[in-house]
């Protein structure tokens, strides 16, 4: 399995690095997606921190990233890419999640500005037999606008919230551009990320793409910034080392996450966006559940399903955040 075999890799790592090293790189991270780091500079700049990284952060942005690629994998289902772009892809958490996703060979590049990142990138995925083959690439994602080499496959993930606004806007118009077949854009499920994904959202469709996911329509987001913010959860085992950083006693933790699934060509054809999404936890009430669900009109509505709904109503009880709906829209 991908994931058993990214964890492997990972703690094979963490292995030969000092715990106080692993630590302070871990601290300047979690200063960093707190968003006190300036974005003059790459997050990691030093083996150390794309070690800290990799095995604090890679499992987390890995799960974020399978699960948004699973969602547009479930809206097109006779569509697989040829090849993929991982704009700003780092250590290749998007890669390993695109091969959990797809079991299907194709050509893979890796575009990042921080050659230690790339190294271990390529490091990671040497002793992989699952993963593709991929060319891991230096390029700067800032300054005038980024030329893509195209591919079936786009994606940029927990990238955009590293970029000043005007390169941020490139890099979302360059992808746009690159991809024949699907972008999928992944960020922190914060306000700030939710914000940023929103943004980027509005110039893919400006871009002529059809949003598959999470959002049932091509319309404006219907949810009043400042209020609300659209984004899913996924759960993630914690690593040996993020256990000793944190100090948490839970095994587990769960990644938030906001993420946008866009299509054009091929990819566009037969199976459209869900009829609607659901955007939090379920709520089960007695002989209710109680769902916030995203429509295809473009609004947010509460649905009431009670057991008088028969079938439906068992569906409900085993919906979970994210997961299209109603249950016969499912794939």
């Amino acid at each position: 399995m991908i994931e058993q075999e990214l964890r492997a890799a990972l703690a094979a790592l963490v292995d030969g690095l000092p715990a106080r090293q692993a630590s302070a790189a871990v601290e300047r991270l979690i200063a960093h997606y707190r968003g006190e780091t300036p974005t003059a500079a790459p997050v990691l700049r030093e083996s150390a921190d794309a070690v800290a990284y990799a095995a604090y952060r890679m499992p987390a942005t890995f799960a974020a990233a399978s699960a948004a690629l699973r969602a547009l994998a479930e809206r097109t289902p006779g569509w697989t890419p040829a090849s993929h772009l991982d704009v700003g892809g780092g250590t290749g958490a998007a890669v390993w999640a695109a091969a959990e996703v797809w079991d299907t060979a194709r050509s893979t590049v890796v575009l990042d500005w921080a050659e230690p990142t790339l190294a271990l990138g390529r490091r990671l995925a040497a002793g992989a037999d699952a993963l593709p083959p991929a060319e891991w690439r230096r390029g700067s994602l800032r300054g005038t606008a980024p030329e893509l080499a195209p591919a079936d496959l786009v994606t940029v993930s927990y990238v955009l919230g590293e970029l000043a606004e005007g390169d941020r806007r490139a890099v979302v118009d360059a992808a746009a551009r690159a991809a024949r077949g699907a972008v999928v854009l992944v960020e922190p499920g914060t306000p700030d990320g939710y914000l940023r994904i929103r943004e980027a959202r509005d110039a893919l469709l400006a871009a002529g793409l059809r949003v598959l996911a999470p959002c049932p329509h091509d319309g404006t987001c219907p949810l009043l910034v400042g209020e609300d913010w659209c984004h899913f959860a996924v759960r993630v085992a914690r690593s040996s080392l993020h256990r000793r950083v944190k100090g948490g006693e839970l095994a587990y933790e769960d990644e938030k996450y906001s993420y946008v699934a866009a299509v054009r060509g091929e990819a566009a054809e037969g199976q459209g966006p869900a009829a609607g999404r659901i955007l939090r936890k379920p709520r089960l009430r007695k002989g209710q559940v109680l769902l916030d669900v995203c429509g295809h009109d473009g609004s947010p509505a509460r649905r009431t399903v009670t057991k008088r709904d028969g079938a439906t109503y068992r569906a409900a009880r085993k919906a979970e955040w994210g997961d299209a709906w109603p249950p016969g829209d499912a794939l």
